[in-house]
């Protein structure tokens, strides 16, 4: 009796379980239904200090598989960059001038880190994504992609136009090895990518200069787990990545009233963060949702007022997929929990 007891109480308690996981089997159907343009895919919706769904299309691609992340990329870099500002060792305000002589040498010693890092840089560049892919593998080191970079000719005054592209975060990305005085790919190793468990996250075209606006390379666990920390204000399981002065500022919307010369159509609707955009705001102007597509078909994200994170993390980039399947995806996940706490 007592078995057959504690035998109902079991039941019920898994079908309590059951009923209590929100229904995402409609992001799951949307995915499939557009698996031609996504091609291998996985994505991955993070609530309340666990995965709370998981959908894998496509054989040999699962949540732990590497790829590309493009774009993507620039999120990252913005947080490895705001750990040296954390720590007062540099300031988003500084003149790159005062780290690189070069800039200084070809008159650009104006340009500061927060603006290589909103692509307020002045530098213009190619608009294709295959372009920004392959930016940087001349190069053997960042220092001499970045001392390059000095001497070419800029469209506009730093500050003045809004660009799209990848000189900034490169340039950012130098500031900080200077500072540091490790390889970028280090620090990022030791800053965040350590810390967050990101143990296949890395930069770099096997022993060629980094990318760090478009070269990253992820899995969609160790970007989630990246999601994850920003979400829970700089921590992730217990250690403190970044402060939550930094999470703010590396959210809030960076531009004015600067002129836009090139925007990808993927993100021409949403402000400029540090790395990354503002994809919602709600009714009072705050920001609610902060997003970094990487213009190929990964889309992470951070949904601050339902308080969950989520990824639709593809193999290869593909220019041809558009905003609109993540979009939707995000409309399924919000209907399935509800409004926000």
């Amino acid at each position: 009796m007592l078995a057959r007891i504690s035998f109902i109480c079991l039941f019920m308690l898994q079908l309590h379980v059951a009923l209590a996981q929100p229904d995402l089997s409609g992001a799951g159907s949307l995915l499939e239904k557009n698996q031609k343009a996504l091609g291998k895919t996985v994505a991955l919706v993070w609530k309340d200090g666990k995965i709370i769904y998981q959908k894998e299309i496509g054989a040999d691609f699962n949540a732990k598989s590497p790829a590309p992340v493009a774009a993507s990329t620039q999120w990252l870099t913005a947080a490895v960059v705001m750990t040296f500002v954390d720590e007062g060792r540099i300031s988003l305000d500084d003149p790159v001038g005062k780290y690189i002589p070069a800039f200084n040498k070809y008159m650009k010693s104006y340009l500061t880190v927060r603006q290589c890092l909103t692509h307020l840089t002045g530098f213009e560049r190619e608009k294709g994504l295959s372009a920004k892919l392959g930016f940087g593998r001349k190069y053997q080191t960042l220092e001499d992609q970045v001392n390059d970079l000095a001497s070419k000719e800029i469209s506009n005054n730093a500050g003045e136009a809004y660009f799209y592209g990848n000189y900034g975060p490169a340039i950012a990305a130098r500031v900080i090895e200077i500072v540091g005085k490790k390889a970028f790919e280090r620090l990022a190793a030791e800053r965040v990518f350590r810390p967050c468990k990101m143990r296949n996250t890395n930069f770099g075209f096997d022993g060629k200069s980094p990318n760090p606006g478009f070269g990253a390379q992820s899995t969609a666990n160790d970007y989630l787990n990246f999601l994850v920390m920003l979400l829970n204000g700089g921590s992730f399981e217990g250690k403190k990545v970044l402060s939550e002065e930094a999470i703010k500022e590396l959210h809030r919307a960076q531009l004015g009233s600067e002129p836009v010369k090139y925007k990808p159509e993927a993100v021409a609707q949403f402000d400029v963060t540090l790395g990354a955009y503002v994809q919602e705001k709600d009714a009072a102007g705050n920001n609610k949702v902060i997003s970094c597509p990487s213009l190929g078909g990964t889309w992470p994200y951070i949904d601050f007022c339902r308080k969950y994170a989520a990824i639709i993390f593809v193999e290869e980039a593909k220019n041809e997929v558009k905003k609109d399947i993540a979009l939707q995806f995000k409309e399924k996940v919000d209907e399935a929990l509800g409004e926000c706490q």
